[in-house]
């Protein structure tokens, strides 16, 4: 007899849970609350348009439109993008752990620039590195030990190590030279 009292009063406080939840939808705009202090803007900027191109640096070409919408916000996504143009020393000995050896790319560069001018300048961006999580996920890591003072090859030591453990296919880059890549201070 105890637990039939019991059902309709479980049933009771789910109800009054769910009303609860539905009142604090923050889809349902309520009055500001009156202050006599006044109001401060706590919001961000509107992001441009996604077909707008995302400026990197004076020297480099706009990345393609999309940026602002990629697989990480658009901060580490230009960031990324710059270090690859900058440090081809260093992304040229990182695997890449997506689909990136059936796009043909052989490095982890390769998800971010396409081409480069004779004098080594990135003429295009390749644009799979918006849009995939690990190609970007990779280069940052790498871009941040690199920014520490690790070695290239230390940097590899540890994507291999962070990354191989999924047993996914990876892009068939060499190792780098022993004793390479450490930054100049």
């Amino acid at each position: 007899m105890a637990s039939r009292r019991f059902v309709p009063g479980l049933f009771a406080a789910l109800v009054g849970f769910t009303l609860a939840a539905a009142a604090c939808d923050s889809t349902q705009s309520a009055p500001p609350p009156s202050s006599s202090a006044p109001a401060t803007q706590t919001s961000a900027a509107p992001a441009p348009p996604p077909n707008t191109p995302v400026e990197v640096a004076a020297d480099l070409p706009p990345l393609p439109p999309g940026a602002n919408n990629g697989a990480r916000p658009p901060e580490v996504v230009k960031a990324v993008y710059e270090f690859a143009a900058r440090h081809p020393e260093v992304l040229n000995y990182m695997p890449c752990f997506c689909s990136c050896p059936q796009m043909g790319h052989k490095n982890n560069d390769d998800c971010f620039v396409a081409g480069r001018n004779a004098q080594g300048k990135v003429t295009t961006w390749e644009n799979h590195g918006m849009i995939c999580e690990v190609c970007i996920d990779v280069a940052q890591q790498a871009m941040q030990m690199h920014n520490a003072g690790a070695s290239t090859a230390a940097i590899r030591d540890a994507i291999d190590k962070k990354y191989d453990t999924y047993n996914r296919p990876h892009t068939a880059t060499p190792k780098p030279p022993v004793g390479a890549g450490v930054p100049q201070r």
